[in-house]
Protein backbone atom coordinates (compact mmCIF):
# COMPACT_ATOMS: atom_id res chain seq x y z
CA UNK A 1 0.00 0.00 0.00
CA UNK A 2 1.15 3.19 -0.93
CA UNK A 3 2.72 5.27 2.39
CA UNK A 4 0.59 8.54 0.99
CA UNK A 5 -2.39 6.36 1.49
CA UNK A 6 -1.62 5.07 4.59
CA UNK A 7 -0.77 8.50 6.47
CA UNK A 8 -4.13 10.13 4.71
CA UNK A 9 -6.04 7.47 6.08
CA UNK A 10 -3.96 7.38 9.74
CA UNK A 11 -4.81 11.31 9.95
CA UNK A 12 -8.54 11.10 8.76
CA UNK A 13 -8.73 7.94 11.79
CA UNK A 14 -6.95 9.87 13.76
CA UNK A 15 -9.38 12.91 12.91
CA UNK A 16 -12.91 10.69 13.53
CA UNK A 17 -11.56 9.43 16.64
CA UNK A 18 -10.68 12.94 17.91
CA UNK A 19 -14.00 13.95 17.22
CA UNK A 20 -15.94 11.61 19.39
CA UNK A 21 -13.06 12.03 22.06
CA UNK A 22 -14.34 15.65 21.73
CA UNK A 23 -17.35 14.30 22.09
CA UNK A 24 -17.75 12.17 24.96
CA UNK A 25 -15.34 14.83 27.25
CA UNK A 26 -17.80 17.57 26.49
CA UNK A 27 -20.65 15.66 27.79
CA UNK A 28 -18.99 13.93 30.38
CA UNK A 29 -17.31 17.26 32.18
CA UNK A 30 -20.60 19.02 31.95
CA UNK A 31 -22.12 16.12 33.61
CA UNK A 32 -19.08 16.81 36.15
CA UNK A 33 -19.74 19.92 36.44
CA UNK A 34 -23.40 19.67 37.39
CA UNK A 35 -22.76 17.04 39.90
CA UNK A 36 -20.05 19.49 41.15
CA UNK A 37 -22.14 22.46 41.86
CA UNK A 38 -24.75 20.11 43.10
CA UNK A 39 -22.85 18.16 45.69
CA UNK A 40 -25.11 17.02 48.45
CA UNK A 41 -28.23 18.57 47.16
CA UNK A 42 -31.10 16.45 46.03
CA UNK A 43 -33.59 17.61 43.51
CA UNK A 44 -37.37 17.32 43.70
CA UNK A 45 -38.82 17.86 39.87
CA UNK A 46 -42.20 17.42 41.09
CA UNK A 47 -42.13 20.24 43.64
CA UNK A 48 -39.30 21.89 41.45
CA UNK A 49 -36.92 22.86 44.32
CA UNK A 50 -33.45 21.52 45.80
CA UNK A 51 -33.77 20.29 49.38
CA UNK A 52 -29.89 21.09 50.80
CA UNK A 53 -28.20 18.03 53.26
CA UNK A 54 -29.17 20.03 56.57
CA UNK A 55 -32.69 19.71 55.50
CA UNK A 56 -33.40 23.38 53.76
CA UNK A 57 -35.06 24.14 50.73
CA UNK A 58 -33.98 26.22 47.82
CA UNK A 59 -37.01 27.32 45.43
CA UNK A 60 -36.58 29.20 42.65
CA UNK A 61 -36.40 32.61 42.45
CA UNK A 62 -34.85 33.86 39.24
CA UNK A 63 -34.76 32.76 35.65
CA UNK A 64 -32.27 34.08 33.28
CA UNK A 65 -33.49 34.21 29.70
CA UNK A 66 -30.39 34.67 28.10
CA UNK A 67 -28.04 32.19 30.01
CA UNK A 68 -31.12 29.83 30.12
CA UNK A 69 -31.22 28.77 33.62
CA UNK A 70 -33.18 28.89 36.93
CA UNK A 71 -31.57 30.26 40.42
CA UNK A 72 -32.46 28.50 43.40
CA UNK A 73 -31.63 30.35 46.91
CA UNK A 74 -32.39 29.20 50.49
CA UNK A 75 -34.08 31.83 52.71
CA UNK A 76 -31.10 33.71 54.08
CA UNK A 77 -32.00 33.77 58.01
CA UNK A 78 -31.94 30.10 57.53
CA UNK A 79 -28.65 29.60 56.16
CA UNK A 80 -26.40 31.82 58.09
CA UNK A 81 -27.55 30.19 61.22
CA UNK A 82 -26.48 26.56 59.59
CA UNK A 83 -23.64 24.86 61.65
CA UNK A 84 -22.80 24.08 57.68
CA UNK A 85 -22.24 27.36 55.91
CA UNK A 86 -18.78 27.52 56.18
CA UNK A 87 -18.91 24.42 53.72
CA UNK A 88 -21.70 24.99 51.90
CA UNK A 89 -21.72 28.68 51.18
CA UNK A 90 -19.85 32.44 51.78
CA UNK A 91 -22.99 34.40 50.62
CA UNK A 92 -24.90 36.23 53.35
CA UNK A 93 -28.00 36.16 50.92
CA UNK A 94 -28.75 32.10 51.24
CA UNK A 95 -26.89 29.25 49.45
CA UNK A 96 -27.55 29.61 45.20
CA UNK A 97 -27.80 26.82 42.63
CA UNK A 98 -28.36 27.42 39.16
CA UNK A 99 -30.06 24.34 36.82
CA UNK A 100 -29.84 25.10 33.57
CA UNK A 101 -32.69 24.49 31.46
CA UNK A 102 -31.16 22.79 27.89
CA UNK A 103 -30.19 19.28 28.35
CA UNK A 104 -26.46 18.99 27.34
CA UNK A 105 -27.08 18.54 23.32
CA UNK A 106 -29.41 21.30 23.04
CA UNK A 107 -27.12 23.84 25.06
CA UNK A 108 -24.90 26.69 23.62
CA UNK A 109 -21.94 24.69 24.76
CA UNK A 110 -23.21 21.48 23.72
CA UNK A 111 -23.84 22.64 20.24
CA UNK A 112 -20.78 24.19 20.02
CA UNK A 113 -19.01 21.22 21.01
CA UNK A 114 -20.96 19.22 18.41
CA UNK A 115 -19.89 21.53 15.80
CA UNK A 116 -16.19 21.11 16.42
CA UNK A 117 -16.54 17.33 16.47
CA UNK A 118 -19.03 17.18 13.08
CA UNK A 119 -15.56 19.96 11.72
CA UNK A 120 -13.15 17.51 12.29
CA UNK A 121 -15.51 14.46 10.73
CA UNK A 122 -15.59 16.84 7.59
CA UNK A 123 -12.24 17.07 7.49
CA UNK A 124 -11.44 13.47 7.70
CA UNK A 125 -14.19 12.22 4.80
CA UNK A 126 -12.10 15.49 2.79
CA UNK A 127 -8.96 13.81 3.01
CA UNK A 128 -10.25 10.52 2.15
CA UNK A 129 -12.37 11.71 -0.66
CA UNK A 130 -9.17 13.62 -2.07
CA UNK A 131 -6.79 10.86 -1.19
CA UNK A 132 -9.11 8.60 -3.23
CA UNK A 133 -9.35 10.71 -6.08
CA UNK A 134 -5.12 10.53 -6.27
CA UNK A 135 -4.67 7.29 -6.11
CA UNK A 136 -6.37 4.54 -8.50
CA UNK A 137 -4.49 1.11 -7.11
CA UNK A 138 -7.45 -1.28 -6.14
CA UNK A 139 -5.84 -2.36 -2.22
CA UNK A 140 -5.52 2.02 -1.88
CA UNK A 141 -9.11 2.62 -2.96
CA UNK A 142 -10.13 -0.17 -1.06
CA UNK A 143 -8.40 1.00 2.12
CA UNK A 144 -9.80 4.45 1.60
CA UNK A 145 -13.39 3.48 0.55
CA UNK A 146 -12.96 0.87 4.10
CA UNK A 147 -12.52 4.05 6.17
CA UNK A 148 -14.70 6.26 4.05
CA UNK A 149 -17.90 4.75 4.95
CA UNK A 150 -17.72 4.50 8.84
CA UNK A 151 -16.72 7.83 8.95
CA UNK A 152 -19.13 8.91 6.63
CA UNK A 153 -21.85 7.33 8.85
CA UNK A 154 -20.10 8.90 11.80
CA UNK A 155 -20.73 12.06 10.09
CA UNK A 156 -23.77 11.82 8.71
CA UNK A 157 -25.12 11.14 12.66
CA UNK A 158 -23.25 14.26 14.24
CA UNK A 159 -25.47 16.47 11.57
CA UNK A 160 -28.72 14.83 12.67
CA UNK A 161 -28.22 14.74 16.17
CA UNK A 162 -27.18 18.24 15.43
CA UNK A 163 -30.11 19.00 13.59
CA UNK A 164 -32.41 17.35 16.23
CA UNK A 165 -31.02 19.20 19.06
CA UNK A 166 -31.92 22.94 18.31
CA UNK A 167 -30.84 25.91 20.21
CA UNK A 168 -33.26 26.95 22.84
CA UNK A 169 -35.10 23.73 23.25
CA UNK A 170 -37.46 23.02 24.95
CA UNK A 171 -39.17 26.55 26.42
CA UNK A 172 -39.18 26.94 29.50
CA UNK A 173 -42.42 26.95 31.86
CA UNK A 174 -43.44 28.60 35.13
CA UNK A 175 -42.65 26.55 38.14
CA UNK A 176 -43.30 26.94 41.76
CA UNK A 177 -42.61 29.95 42.97
CA UNK A 178 -41.27 31.49 39.81
CA UNK A 179 -42.47 34.26 37.93
CA UNK A 180 -41.50 34.39 34.32
CA UNK A 181 -40.98 38.05 33.11
CA UNK A 182 -42.78 38.36 29.87
CA UNK A 183 -40.53 37.51 26.63
CA UNK A 184 -39.26 41.16 25.17
CA UNK A 185 -39.46 39.46 21.79
CA UNK A 186 -43.00 38.72 21.90
CA UNK A 187 -42.24 34.74 21.94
Amino acid sequence: MNPEVMLAAAYAGCLACGAFALEWLSAHTHRRALRFRTAGFAYDATQDNWLCPEGEQLWPHEFDRELRLVRYRARAHVCNACPSKHRCTDSDRGREIARPLDPWPHSEAGRFHRVIALLLVTLAVLILVVELGRHHAPADAAALLGLLVPIGLAARWLLRDLRLHPADFPAPTASSGLRLPADPHGG
